[in-house]
This record gives C-alpha cells, sequence and structure tokens, in this order.
C-alpha cells in the first residue's frame, strides 16, 4: 500500500511534466537529481539548529569561508587568502573578488563579520575563540579583521568546521537577526537556490542551480575546491516507509538514498544497478535532561550508563557486523587520533544491579519518565525503543511518546517539565565531525550556560576543556585528553551508546559517488 501510495503521486507527476514539455520544450533538457533525503527538512537555518538536515540544507544553498579538503585540512573556500602575525594574535582576511548572493547583491566583508559573529555565539568553537578575546572588524568591501587577546590554535579549523554549526556566510541584514529563532528568510551564495514556492513540508524541497555562484579554479575536494552543481535540479524527497524508498532507488525512480534504512544494506548491495558505500564514522548518543528530575542528579545518568550494552544498540539498530564496532571506550571515535579509554573501564560491561543501586541513591521514586521516540527514522526508532527498554530494566516508568523526527527537534528545545510538554530523554546519532574532540563533541564541547538541549553543565569539564585548548605541548595535550574523558564518565553529559558506519546508496550510473567524503551528501560532485 505505502509503494502504491509512493509511486501514484510519481505517476502524476510524470503527466504534468509530459504536459509541460508540450508548452515549454527548454524543460526536457532540465538534469535533476532525485534524492532521499534522511528527514524532512523543516528548520531553513544551519544557525540555529545542530540537526543533520538542516545542516545538509545549509551546504545546498551556502558557502563558508574556508572548507575541509579530504583529508580534513582547512582550505580556502570564500576566503582567498589570510595573514597573521608572528604573535598569532592578528589575523587579516581578504574574500575572493566578485562573490554574490543568489539575488546578484555581492558579498562583503560586513557580511562575513556579522556571520562569523553570529557563529561566535553558538558554536563550541566560536565561544572557545570568543573567550581568547575575538574581535571581528570589518576593513574594507573585501578585507577583515581578527583581533585575539590570546593566542588560539583553532582559527581556520573553526572556520572550516563541517557539522554542528558551520560557519555559513549570510547576507549581514539577516545574520544581524536575533537567535532565538531560525531565520525567516534563505539567500546565500553556494551552488543551488532553494525554491521556496515548490516547497511542501513533510513531501519536498527543490532546489535550482544558483547563476551567481562564483566557482573556486580547484576541483572539488571534500568541502573544498569548486561546488559547481553537474544537476540543473535536485530534489529532496521525503519518504520515512524504507519499502518505498529502496524499491524507488531500485526501480530507478530516485537516485539517490542519503542514509540507507540498516536492514536494506545486504539486500541493496546485491543488486548490480545500484551502488552501497559507507558513510564514515558515527556514534549513538542517548541525552538526557539535565534541568529536571531525575537526570539533574549524575547518579541517575550513571545508572543509566551503567546498563548500557553498545553490542546491543548496534546490532538493535540492525547494523551488519561489518559496519558496526562490539564495543568502544572512547567518547571520541574509536581509530581517530584522540581515541582513549581513560574512565571506561566501571562502564565496559553492563551491570545492573550497579545501575538500580544508584539509581535508588539519586532519589528516584518511580516518577515518569518522557522519551522522545522518532516513528519516521527506523534506525532512531530502533535506537529509542533499545532505550526505553534499557531504562525499564533498570526500574524506570517510561512513558515513550512517538512523533516525527522534525517535532523532536522542535520538541527537545523545549526547556519545560516533562509532564507541561518537555522531555527526558531523546536519542541521536553524530558524525566523526561532532564526536572526535573536546570541543567538536556537540555535548562534550557543550559548557555551562549552553543552549543545546540538555542543558548540561558541568564545571570541572569546562576547566578541563580549557586547559585542553590551551596546552600546546602533545604529551601534555594527551593527558589532559584523557583527564577529561574520565571526568566525562562522571558527569556524562550523554551517553555513547556505539560506534558504527552508517551507509549511502545510488544508482550505478551516477557519477562522482567515491568523492562523496564521509557521508556528507555533497551532490554538486555528482553526475550523470
Amino acid at each position: 500500500m505505502m509503494k502504491r501510495r509512493f509511486l501514484a503521486p510519481l505517476a502524476s507527476a510524470a503527466l504534468m511534466a509530459s504536459a509541460l514539455l508540450v508548452s515549454a520544450p527548454a524543460l526536457a533538457q532540465t538534469k535533476t537529481l532525485k534524492v532521499v533525503a534522511h528527514a524532512d527538512v523543516k528548520i531553513l537555518d544551519p544557525t540555529f539548529t545542530t540537526a543533520y538536515i538542516s545542516r545538509n540544507f545549509g551546504y545546498m544553498v551556502y558557502d563558508t569561508l574556508y572548507a575541509q579538503d579530504s583529508k580534513g585540512v582547512p582550505r580556502p573556500q570564500m576566503a582567498e587568502k589570510h595573514t597573521v602575525s608572528k604573535d598569532g594574535l592578528h589575523w587579516t582576511f581578504t574574500l575572493r573578488p566578485g562573490l554574490k548572493f543568489s539575488d546578484g547583491s555581492p558579498v562583503t566583508s560586513a557580511d562575513a563579520v556579522a556571520s562569523l559573529q553570529r557563529w561566535g555565539a553558538r558554536d563550541s568553537i566560536g565561544r572557545a575563540m570568543g573567550n581568547a578575546g575575538a574581535q571581528w572588524k570589518a576593513v574594507d568591501a573585501r578585507n577583515f579583521t581578527l583581533t585575539l587577546k590570546e593566542p588560539f590554535g583553532m582559527v581556520l579549523e573553526g572556520l572550516a568546521k563541517p557539522s554542528g554549526f558551520p560557519p555559513v556566510i549570510l547576507p549581514e541584514r539577516l545574520a544581524r537577526m536575533p537567535t532565538n529563532a531560525p531565520l525567516p528568510e534563505v539567500l546565500g551564495s553556494g551552488p543551488f537556490i532553494f525554491k521556496r514556492d515548490e516547497w511542501v513540508p513533510g513531501n519536498k524541497a527543490v532546489f535550482v542551480k544558483n547563476p551567481n555562484y562564483v566557482a573556486r579554479s580547484e576541483p572539488p575536494n571534500g568541502l573544498s575546491g569548486s561546488k559547481k552543481p553537474h544537476f540543473d535540479r535536485v530534489e529532496w524527497l521525503y519518504l520515512p516507509d524504507a519499502n518505498s524508498a529502496t524499491a524507488a532507488l531500485k526501480n530507478g525512480e530516485v537516485d539517490y538514498i542519503e542514509q540507507v534504512p540498516p536492514d536494506y544494506i545486504t539486500p541493496l548491495r546485491s543488486d548490480p544497478n545500484v551502488k552501497v558505500y559507507p558513510a564514515g564514522s558515527w556514534q549513538g548518543f542517548l541525552v538526557m535532561n539535565e534541568l529536571h528530575p531525575p537526570f539533574n542528579n549524575p547518579k541517575a545518568r550513571q545508572a543509566l550508563a551503567h546498563a548500557v550494552s553498545q553490542e546491543r544498540f548496534t546490532a538493535g539498530m540492525g547494523y551488519p557486523l561489518d559496519m558496526r564496532v562490539t564495543y568502544c571506550p572512547t567518547f571520541f571515535i574509536c581509530g581517530s587520533p584522540n581515541e582513549t579509554a581513560a574512565g571506561a573501564e566501571p562502564f565496559r560491561k553492563p551491570d545492573l544491579a550497579k545501575a538500580r543501586q544508584l539509581l535508588a541513591e539519586s532519589g528516584y521514586k518511580g516518577e515518569k519518565v518522557v522519551v522522545l521516540v522518532p516513528s519516521d527514522v527506523t534506525y532512531l526508532n530502533a535506537e529509542a525503543l533499545m532505550a526505553v527498554q534499557t531504562m525499564r530494566s533498570i526500574g524506570m516508568n517510561v512513558d515513550a511518546q512517538n512523533m516525527d523526527w522534525a517535532s523532536i527537534g522542535a520538541r527537545r528545545a523545549k526547556k519545560d517539565a516533562p509532564e507541561a510538554g518537555g522531555w527526558n530523554v531523546y536519542v541521536t546519532v553524530a558524525g566523526e565531525f561532532d564526536v572526535d574532540s573536546p570541543i567538536t563533541n556537540a555535548y562534550l564541547s557543550a559548557a555551562c550556560g549552553t543552549t543545546l538541549p540538555g542543558w548540561p553543565c558541568d564545571k570541572k569539564l569546562d576547566e578541563l576543556r580549557t586547559a585542553w585548548l590551551k596546552e600546546t605541548v602533545p604529551a601534555r595535550r594527551k593527558e589532559l585528553l584523557d583527564a577529561f574523558q574520565v571526568q566525562a564518565y562522571q558527569a556524562l553529559p550523554y551517553i555513547n551508546l556505539g560506534q558504527y558506519s552508517p551507509a549511502f546508496a545510488a544508482r550505478s550510473d551516477l557519477k562522482g559517488l567515491d568523492k562523496m567524503w564521509r557521508g556528507l551528501p555533497t551532490v554538486w560532485m555528482l553526475d550523470r
């Protein structure tokens, strides 16, 4: 039934397209890429939320000053060049000439400065840069400066940050708007233009090639280089039913599935017309609301951590054996330069007796615990149901509330008490960009006072993070990293539910799939 419901609109669309061809033959030359997005896009502002669907939206319509290449090295993107003083306190940046927003207006240093100030107020690296005294100032139309009170070794890494809150460049008038609500307008200088008039929330988002995009001369490399599209039009389709999505790919009705439902990875691998690729290293997150009981008490968070089996979570999410890690002790991605097992030993194996003891010590008396369960993303649904089962195994009174992922994105921002429309627990996942260090890991970088849902606060973690950021001696930096993780296992801003690799899949006639970097949907690399 779901398949028929999906195919019927496609058939109607085909008839409409045929009618249009009669009156407008030029449309026959339009190259269209049909993408099954991993979620419905509702927030069109990548500076407001860390949701990956909004981040991906940002890369379609915006660009950044710097961008990581396929080796993780920051490269100039909208920037032409920069200079830095010997003491590292004074930076000068120059924009490439001729940059334009999609409405044809010029991109100026005032736009860049306002955008970076907005980014610095929300992002973990941006806030750390602000703590180092960062002051941005426009000099003229193409040049602007950064002045610091103390050296900060991650300036370019911050400006090339690929995820979380990527520092996209907005028009100054939008960048100056309040940050407590999503921006009402979309106007970027990236490779595509968002067609708001064709947007059907819950169904489809449409992008067309930006005629005012000024590409770099270098070939695409990671997120750097030219982003000149090969397709005139990209359609994001929201198909939460896995059967419909995979059938559409196998039948050639869509070109690309951004995140393959885990149970369908093995069958798609055997289809000669489809190619399946790993999408980097990811980690499951169980996030607890620290504003309200029971998880305002660290013993309740530790209790739940003692009950978690990473192997059961990743297996329950449905990933094949070759795409998941049996156990990963680090918060920072196993196999990465920051991998460490410090502080992990007490949590290596589930201990339900210990969990129940800590839960009792926390003062929990059977109060209802609200868990947000996504209904439309299969692996997140499985992850949430595993969380519900785990919590009940140690005696928690769980109220599992089902809703689509976009609704969870809005609900998790509420600070209300759970019984008044708030929440206690939600689950999510994060790619390695948002996991692999104390300052890029979305929840471990959240200092006291953060706006991140869950609102974690641990002053000792804040102190250790700051010390790690400032330390330049490698051996001492490693000691601080270990100390940071030991404290993270005590404070538990979130619980690591295990490491795995998701997959994306596409029709085999698409070119450029091998260039898709760590699973980011860099569709400008694709061609047919």
